[in-house]
């Protein structure tokens, strides 16, 4: 018997939108509803092929929001908001995605998805064929039939009468469009009898038949708001019924006979996918870019698609004889990957719970070695004594001929770390991924999963709860614990599968191989040390920034003309744009002035009677930002255990490949004004240590001058020449402390692609002025402005531009019809090459410079932090100038051998027994 499936395309479309994050493909197009409605339209192929299968299959969609119940009534879906603006341009490639699967792909004008299904499963079941239509939607209920059901493939199963009769409170599928119209539908605004819901509908209908039965016995019903609800509103309910039927008498679009399934070409489905970079999915395929690693030992990795993921089969490793039988597995095979679940995410003061494995997809574990309630009483389960299994895990963990995978390995480095265990070989999927895919979505495990693998990784709220009722890790029981934490490394797992396969063939070996995957040890061993901070300096500034801002506070009321709520910005902007009458305020979306950085400096250059309010605002802002991010916050994080600060810098937070660091945010403490020197003077170092500073000396501009091919600029590092005086003597014909100023804030604006306005603003001129020194610069200096076009060429191309070590930053919004996204694109573009590479450069710096203090005899030399171009070190007051010598020579060379530099690296050196006394 043939057997139709209709598949409702429209809500499959808004379940893969929401479904998964924000993605884009390589042209720069966003593609998430794209690449999700492909993944399940796939699985639902390889559902039915593993089952009875259809004979004929189509999917349907909504050709226009307007149709004839439009005309019907002119309300109908009025409320509903507007598609997302990034799902939009995505419509059309669904068309082609269902094309490329050789699917028809049906919608008709003036006509829902859902009444074309109920033409075809008519028509269908009129000669005499099986019906199912893929969808869970109540109003295609209405068409349950003996030969015809509904397949809800989100909770995979079949829904039938009695399904609708649970639903509805004992209605039949006739009988719930009589249902419908009564109960109505706020989303697609159908308007119903007013207090009448699902529960009195059904009600109604099993007493009295159907919606005209209703109506007619309304009158002699028991006076009250129900009764007269129903004759009130008996049109809108015979409206409602009109609107809620799904008309079955139009032609069909393609006869029945041509939705003949007859398999899926492979040529059309691979060209579709190699066009949007899926490359996932090409693998089903066998796309050789993607296919598995090769095999580092003797034992085969699986050459198919991996599985999906198996929760039942995770093993709970209890004994130590089975913790023997994982690690003898590891040994054999020469990887494993791994993950640690922890009491905390602060990676230095956090307990460790367990420890997961995988040795291939499906084959994973747990090790739980921290479980039970806070309870004296609590139940223990059983578990490996902790020493023994730590033991174990240690040889393993620093078996030179076991290659070690990790998500973010850098948080496990440290958390072994602290119990003496190293890590090594290693290999990490989140930079894998960074280097891969830099800007084109993020890197946690989660989004991965579901990008690469199609996978929803469990929550780690489902396990361990919210709020109030949230329960440690330590306190989860082990099956839901096992389920959560083995499917962490499993997942890292098949990342690491995909990733490690696409490094050679995409470029990224080196990048990889040369600056980033070495760097995590390193990083590791950092946020370890710590730094030590005076807690008596950092009280003592936040009371005075507390009389400052309370000083302030005063100020900016007094010439406001009353008191209000400053950190408030629509109090802030009701004062500045309505009370004062400041010029050029606008309004956002929600209806509140902008008072955001950008708008408050534009206000204070401006001049005028508000621009000292706002400068007295600004004054209040920065102030309040320091005492609450530094001074108050890093009292609080000092470690109790250490008495240091151990900030945690991200490998992968900054799209150029900076490394950036949180708790506190190093990167953020002001680098030229009092106020940051005065917090940096918190910074210590323990009695007979000295903290020494070693800072790239402009080193975004020595970059610029060899990538962009400056003579004049080349010889001017090259003699040691100022800079900034050499500018300004080319733009200006002299220098003095005005025109240096102007150069230096020139030198650096334009390698961030300054537009005129931005210039103008920063150097309080005309616009035009302000393109008149831009024309000047590029007339001097050539080969910056060929540089910055050919970025932009480069970046229009590929999507992507490259650093010298071949690190890739994608823009997916270069293209972008959206003036203000392309142009803030451009200009990302045009600086990530520098900023990249000169991220790079220290990172190599960063790898080296531990071995080259141990050759040189000075292991007490330790590498504390990194911050923009600077790394920060604590050394005896003895070996300053050794340790100087050394230092200074790893970051000059630290490019070398890789890149060849033309202009030489400065490197600026200081100490003092404080952070800031060593600038």
């Amino acid at each position: 018997m043939p057997h139709l499936y209709l598949v409702d395309g429209s809500g499959y479309i808004f379940r893969a939108y929401h479904r998964l994050p924000p993605l884009t493909n390589k042209h720069g197009e966003p593609v998430g509803a794209v690449y999700g409605y492909t993944t399940m339209l796939w699985k639902l192929a390889d559902e039915l092929h593993a089952a009875e299968g259809p004979t004929h299959m189509a999917v349907i969609l909504d050709k226009s929001s307007k149709t004839f119940r439009n005309d019907l009534y002119d309300q109908y879906k009025a409320h509903r908001p507007p598609p997302p603006e990034d799902l939009v341009p995505q419509f059309p490639m669904i068309r082609d995605a269902t094309r490329a699967f050789s699917l028809p792909c049906i919608e008709t004008e003036g006509l829902e998805a859902d009444d074309i299904i109920a033409c075809y499963a008519k028509a269908a079941l009129a000669q005499g064929w099986q019906v199912t239509i893929v969808s869970s939607d109540k109003d295609l209920m209405q068409l349950i039939e003996p030969g015809l059901d509904l397949y809800d493939t989100m909770n995979n199963r079949r829904l039938g009468p009695e399904h609708v009769a649970e639903k509805f409170h004992g209605i039949a599928p006739s009988q719930l469009g009589d249902v419908l119209a009564l109960m109505g539908d706020s989303v697609d605004n159908v308007p119903g009898v007013p207090g009448v819901g699902p529960k009195t509908a059904a009600k109604l209908i099993l007493e009295h038949g159907d919606l005209a039965g209703v109506l007619a016995a309304a009158e002699g019903m028991k006076k009250g708001k129900l009764r007269d609800n129903l004759i009130e509103h008996a049109d809108m309910a015979r409206l409602s019924r009109e609107l809620v039927s799904l008309r079955c008498d139009v032609a069909l679009p393609e006869p029945l006979e041509d939705l003949e399934l007859k398999g899926i070409p492979d040529a059309p489905l691979r060209a579709f996918l190699e066009h949007h970079g899926f490359r996932s999915l090409l693998t089903k395929l066998g796309q050789v870019a993607d296919a598995p690693v090769e095999n580092p030992a003797s034992v085969d990795l699986p050459e198919d698609d991996d599985p999906p993921c198996n929760h039942d089969g995770y093993e709970t490793v209890q004994d130590v004889d089975a913790l023997d039988r994982w690690i003898a597995v590891a040994r054999h095979q020469g990887w494993i990957a791994v993950d640690t679940e922890t009491s905390s995410t602060d990676a230095t003061q956090a307990e460790l719970v367990g420890v997961s494995l995988a040795l291939a997809p499906n084959l994973a574990c747990y090790i739980p070695l921290g479980h039970g309630g806070n309870d004296l009483l609590a139940e223990v389960p059983v578990q490996i004594d902790r020493e023994v299994a730590l033991a174990k895990l240690k040889d393993l963990m620093e078996d030179p001929s076991v290659l070690k995978i990790g998500h973010n390995l850098k948080f496990d480095m440290i958390v072994l770390g602290e119990r003496g265990i190293s890590v090594a070989p290693h290999d990490d999927t989140i930079v894998m991924s960074f280097d891969l895919d830099a800007g084109l979505h993020g890197h946690g495990m989660d989004e991965l999963a579901a990008t690469h693998l199609s996978h929803a990784c469990i929550a780690f709220k489902d396990v361990v709860g919210t709020g109030k009722t949230q329960r440690g890790f330590h306190e989860v029981d082990l099956n839901a614990a096992t389920r959560y934490a083995a499917e962490d490394a499993d997942v890292t797992l098949r990342l690491w599968k995909r990733f490690k396969a696409r490094l050679p063939a995409e470029g990224s070996t080196r990048v990889y191989e040369m600056v980033d995957r070495p760097l995590a040890p390193v990083i590791a061993r950092m946020e370890r040390r710590g730094i030590k901070v005076d807690r008596e300096v950092l009280a003592r500034l936040s009371d005075e920034f507390a009389g400052r801002i309370a000083e302030r506070e005063g100020e900016v009321h007094a010439l406001a003309g009353q008191p209000f709520t400053i950190g408030s910005p629509k109090q802030l902007g009701d004062i500045l744009f309505e009370k004062l009458g400041l010029k050029g305020g606008r309004k956002g979306k929600s209806g509140v002035y902008s008072t955001d950085v950008t708008e408050l400096e534009r206000l204070a250059r401006d001049g005028g009677p508000g621009a000292e309010i706002v400068r007295k605002v600004l004054d209040w802002r920065q102030l309040t930002k320091l005492k609450n991010t530094y001074t108050d916050a890093l009292q609080a994080q000092i470690n109790p255990k250490t008495g240091r600060v151990h900030t945690s810098y991200s490998l992968t937070g900054a799209q150029t490949g900076r490394l950036s660091s949180t708790e506190p945010n190093l990167q953020n403490i002001p680098i030229r004004t009092e106020v940051g020197r005065q917090i940096r003077d918190a910074f210590v170092a323990e009695p007979g240590n000295v903290i020494l500073a070693a800072d790239y000396s402009q080193i975004e501009l020595r970059l610029a001058a060899h990538m962009a091919d400056v003579p004049a600029l080349r010889d001017a590092f090259a003699n040691g020449d100022d800079i900034h005086s050499l500018t300004a003597t080319e733009l200006f014909g002299e220098v003095n402390r005005d025109t240096r100023a102007r150069a230096k804030t020139i030198n650096f604006a334009i390698l961030y692609g300054i537009s005129r306005w931005g210039l103008a603003g920063r150097l309080e001129v005309s616009a035009d002025e302000a393109q008149a020194m831009i024309d000047r610069y590029f007339e001097r200096f050539p080969g910056i402005n060929r540089y910055m076009a050919e970025t932009l060429t480069q970046v229009r191309d590929h999507g992507f531009t490259q650093t010298l070590f071949g690190r890739k930053t994608h823009f997916p919004r270069i293209k972008s019809r959206n003036q203000g996204e392309r142009q803030g694109a451009e200009r990302a573009a045009i600086n990530a090459p520098i900023q990249g590479t000169s991220a790079d450069i220290i990172k190599r710096a960063m790898v080296r410079m531990e071995p080259a203090l141990e050759a040189a005899g000075l292991p007490q030399v330790r590498m504390l932090l990194q911050v923009h171009d600077e790394l920060v070190f604590e050394l005896p007051e003895g070996d300053v100038d050794a340790a100087s010598a050394v230092i200074r020579d790893v970051m000059e060379r630290a490019a070398e051998p890789a890149v060849m530099l033309s202009v030489p690296l400065g490197v600026e050196i200081g100490t003092g027994a404080s952070w800031g006394a060593a600038h």
